[in-house]
């Protein structure tokens, strides 16, 4: 491959060969003749829109950048714990044991001669090492030796052998899997066996020490993750006048099996006996007075300022959780810090075998801007048959039961004042893509969701905020070029669903949209200016040159 241009390495390759919907690759990766390609030329070859370009950003291990160049030198020279903290976790070989001339046996550490058959396996540096063996799903501790054998006559080619402490069993033919933990010395040669065999016996007991080191340190480190705290989680409930869900709901919050968890209810000027319940029933949690109604977006603002966590967790106010609803999904963005939002999935409170309209197993979004589900496609909704039960990437999270990281919120902005109500967590998500984060579906995670609990779906208020609000986020959000067209396509296709409520007698519906599109001419000029802040935000936080446009469907 090497001397293929970069060009020659795209077609004849990767498109040729595999033709690939998506090609993965890394930050500072190169390829091709002179090293002239990486990820700008590849997105640059890619007019056609013929694979889609997925970007790993740079990963640090204790401020040193992760490589695969580094990695292979690392293992090269023998620092095998070097390569290891980078891979973070051992390197390993898979090989098929041999018969060989059986020396070790004579000397008295029986080898098993492991044979490599994938020739392209890089091998460390010769010398000898401390490793764990797993033969048939058990673990062994052993000692490895790879190299040309200098001390044995007539010895001439490199062979990797392993003696395992404490085994006596027959496995010629077995296949073997290898952790290389360290490095003991390199190879050497001796003037007799039995200089050979004094040193092996040396070996071994530096092995034994390396080894039982690392075993002690595995137990401290078990110790130390059951003592270290789980992360701190804010379940935050807004609530206007629902006194009745909260009446049936909260018991399930509060059935939550994980630990580290605080809510919160955020009263947005409820009229009703909302605060009152709560001091009574449920001393415990944590009362915000909005005062007012200050709607879904901007009340949440408001009430997450005076919230400090590590993570926040948007929920209904009409949403049944399951007890373990919390832990899949935390473990899930504790294990990989560029998940910026995550949602669990979303069924049908009244039909609990359906998914529910609001999210559903995750938020996707077409070419045009307008947002669908994975489950629900406008109004009709998918049953579940474990069709969606993998955790998977998607483009937005719903609202209904939002996690997403505290500090990230925070520095995006949180959502957009200005829509009250209704696909603000579209226009939060686009932001968190836009700045290189992932937007995850986490299906291990169920809850169940009345769904227009706090504004009927056929509401012409619910229309009204839909149609002004989903065309707020394109125009913050969208390249410039594409608003060009997009922005006259939305409002001709708005006026065609008008068309649609016209045959369908809801007279109402068609004032909404009217009403949604002057609301955003007389708004555009604020939402430009609110362009131009949320890039600047997005900017400081980034963690890729490119957007993440995984979820975005361009069928």
């Amino acid at each position: 491959f090497s001397q293929q241009s970069a060009d020659e390495y795209i077609q004849k390759f990767l498109l040729e060969k595999f033709n690939p919907k998506f090609i993965v690759i890394g930050y500072d990766h190169r390829f091709g003749l002179n090293r002239q390609g990486d990820i700008n030329y590849l997105k640059w070859y890619n007019k056609k829109k013929e694979f889609e370009v997925i970007e790993i950003p740079r990963q640090d291990v204790e401020n040193s950048s992760i490589s695969s160049t580094k990695i292979r030198n690392f293992l090269e020279k023998g620092a095998i714990k070097n390569a290891n903290k980078l891979l973070n976790h051992p390197f390993s070989i898979n090989g098929t044991v041999v018969r060989g001339r059986g020396i070790g046996k004579g000397l008295g550490y029986p080898t098993a001669n492991i044979e490599i058959r994938n020739t392209t396996k890089l091998i460390p540096a010769e010398g000898i090492y401390a490793v764990h063996i797993f033969y048939r799903k058990q673990r062994y501790d052993g000692m490895l030796y790879i190299g040309n054998r200098p001390s044995i006559e007539g010895a001439n080619s490199r062979t990797i052998e392993v003696n395992i402490l404490d085994f006596q069993k027959d496995i010629y033919g077995e296949k073997l899997t290898i952790d290389f933990i360290d490095f003991i010395r390199g190879d050497e040669k001796f003037d007799s066996l039995e200089e050979l065999k004094e040193q092996i016996g040396k070996d071994k007991i530096a092995v034994l020490d390396i080894l039982q080191k690392e075993k002690a340190w595995n137990v401290q480190l078990e110790a130390a993750q059951e003592t270290t705290p789980l992360p701190s989680v804010s379940v935050v409930i807004l609530n206007y006048n629902g006194l009745d869900y909260l009446k049936k709901f909260l018991p399930s919050v509060f059935q939550s099996d994980y630990e580290n968890m605080t809510v919160y209810v955020a009263d947005n000027g409820s009229t009703d006996t909302s605060i009152g319940f709560l001091k009574t029933k449920y001393p415990s949690i944590k009362i915000l007075d909005l005062e007012d109604n200050h709607g879904f977006a901007k009340g949440y603002n408001l009430a997450l300022e005076q919230v400090e966590s590590d993570y926040f967790v948007l929920l209904n106010s009409d949403v049944e959780v399951t007890p373990d609803w919390i832990t899949p999904i935390i473990e899930l963005m504790e294990r990989d810090k560029t998940i910026g939002a995550c949602q669990p999935k979303i069924k049908s409170y009244q039909a609990k075998e359906y998914f529910e309209y609001a999210g559903a197993s995750g938020g996707w979004l077409d070419t045009l801007g307008y947002p669908f589900c994975r489950g629900r496609i406008f109004d009709k909704l998918e049953k579940d048959t474990g069709q969606y039960n993998a955790t998977s990437e998607i483009f937005w999270a719903t609202g209904a039961a939002l996690f997403v990281r505290a500090k990230l919120y925070k520095d995006l902005g949180g959502f957009d004042a200005d829509y009250f109500a209704h696909a603000e967590e579209i226009d939060l998500c686009w932001r968190i893509k836009r700045a290189g984060f992932k937007v995850m579906v986490r299906p291990r995670s169920v809850v169940y969701h009345v769904g227009g609990g706090t504004l009927d779906y056929l509401n012409p208020r619910k229309t009204y905020l839909n149609f002004r609000n989903t065309l707020f986020t394109i125009l913050k959000n969208e390249p410039k070029r594409k608003l060009l067209w997009l922005i006259p396509a939305r409002l001709i296709l708005d006026g065609v669903a008008g068309g649609l409520f016209l045959v369908q007698g809801k007279f109402p519906h068609i004032k909404a949209i009217l009403d949604a599109h002057f609301s955003f001419y007389k708004s555009f000029s604020k939402m430009v200016k609110k362009r131009k802040m949320y890039n600047e935000k997005i900017q400081k936080i980034s963690i890729s040159n490119t957007p993440n446009t995984e979820g975005i469907f361009r069928g």
